[in-house]
């Protein structure tokens, strides 16, 4: 089947799935393979459930006319989004980058979404799989469509980019992560750099933070670009020490908002909610609208969050680490003022690095004066005595509960992997 056939079947049933627990009637169901999973096997239970077309790439020995068999059916999902992302002419902004990603694409977003019909990525889907259904899911009343792209080897964004084709893009910033994958740190910008390549060639618009000298080397031949940061930019802001953990800007330049309070944690989201604010400003959005969107704007799903709890304030940041931002979050952490407790975990996909980067974050905690640090997971081999470790967040936990910590700063971080929100169940 070609794709402009199966396109017109999409039109009929535009809701596509690809996980047959979450099957809803008249869907497509895409069956996806993996490492530890064959999507093939649930066709059957995918139809039974009221899926209107199945769309596999192995003969499942059923015959029924609504599996719709392909040669691979990871490439026609992708081929399909590419054919209904061709079906707009709007902005389509794509953002990616080591860290900050996902809270800059909520930002702007929230800044966006203030004015336009504004589709997104939701939560963490922004990966081979992810980036094509969030294509698949916008309709034809978007104004403007916001796109992640994450990535952990080469030549991903590229790919993404093939079937996205986005007009604006913005990498906020190249930093340690997924070294395991990658090999490098120039191994990492060349990867998020080829969002910038697709731009170039396809004459799109960059957003540049100015304090790194490497994204302005990055995007030297892009025709269009709009730069923000602390100074020297069309965008500035600076973090305001007001004796919180939350984030709170004065605008220097760009917009005629001259404060803005966030409900984020460090003065290291000042790059996420300045993109926000100059995304924001080139497609027009009112100053008023920017910084209410901003202001309103709550951190979920253990992402820099704020929680008080038995008399403690607690930073939970425990959706993912890398050495970046383990460095920065800690650096924050520090510079507060008050008893702190630091509890960390360790953190994945570092490869060969993983010994030489977890004894640089210790010798940054040794840096500084806590009222406890406690480790957890195997990636810390090297520490003080009197720091604490645990082998897991369950352990840590246990030990946590028995502080009784009262009137305390709290930061708790670490990989996804880890678990360290358990502390607070």
């Amino acid at each position: 089947m070609q794709i402009d056939e199966l396109y017109s079947i999409y039109l009929q049933h535009p809701h596509i799935e690809t996980d047959t627990r979450k099957i809803s009637r008249d869907c497509i169901f895409f069956a996806l393979k993996g490492p530890n999973f064959n999507g093939n096997r649930f066709v059957q239970q995918a139809l039974e459930k009221g899926a209107s077309y199945c769309i596999a790439d192995e003969n499942t020995g059923i015959k029924d006319e609504r599996i719709i068999l392909v040669d691979n059916a990871l490439e026609t999902l992708q081929l399909l989004a590419k054919k209904h992302r061709q079906s707009f002419s709007i902005p389509f902004i794509a953002i990616t980058g080591s860290n900050g990603k996902t809270t800059s694409k909520e930002l702007v977003s929230a800044v966006l979404s203030s004015t336009y019909c504004c589709y997104t990525t939701q939560g963490n889907l922004n990966n081979h799989i992810g980036v094509p259904l969030t294509l698949l899911k916008i309709k034809k009343d978007a104004a403007i469509a916001v796109i992640e792209m994450g990535a952990n080897h080469l030549y991903e964004i590229e790919s993404y980019c093939q079937y996205a084709m986005p007009t604006h893009g913005l990498i906020t910033n190249c930093g340690k992560a997924h070294l395991e994958g990658f090999g490098s740190v120039e191994n990492i910008k060349k990867a998020k750099g080829e969002l910038f390549d697709y731009l170039k060639a396809n004459n799109g618009t960059a957003f540049i933070l100015t304090q790194t000298g490497y994204l302005d080397n990055m995007s030297k031949g892009i025709k269009h670009i709009i730069t923000y940061g602390a100074a020297d930019a069309d965008y500035t802001a600076i973090a305001l020490n007001n004796n919180t953990s939350l984030l709170q800007l004065k605008i220097t330049k760009g917009i005629s908002e001259e404060l803005i309070q966030t409900q984020l944690v460090g003065s290291y989201n000042l790059p996420n909610v300045l993109a926000a604010i100059c995304i924001g400003k080139t497609f027009d959005v009112p100053d008023k609208k920017i910084k209410t969107a901003i202001e309103n704007y709550a951190p979920s799903n253990s992402r820099s969050q704020l929680i008080e709890k038995n008399g403690n304030k607690i930073i939970l940041d425990a959706y993912n680490a890398n050495p970046s931002s383990m460095s920065l979050a800690i650096e924050n952490f520090a510079g507060l003022t008050g008893n702190k407790v630091l509890i960390i975990g360790s953190m994945m996909e570092l490869g060969h690095a993983a010994d030489e980067e977890h004894d640089k974050i210790i010798e940054l905690i040794k840096k500084y004066t806590w009222k406890a640090v406690a480790l957890t997971g195997n990636g810390f081999k090297n520490f003080p005595a009197h720091f604490f470790h645990f082998t897991n967040a369950e352990e840590t936990a246990e030990w946590y509960q028995k502080q009784l910590f009262t009137d305390c700063l709290v930061l708790i971080k670490g990989s996804r992997s880890m678990q360290m929100e358990k502390l607070l169940d």
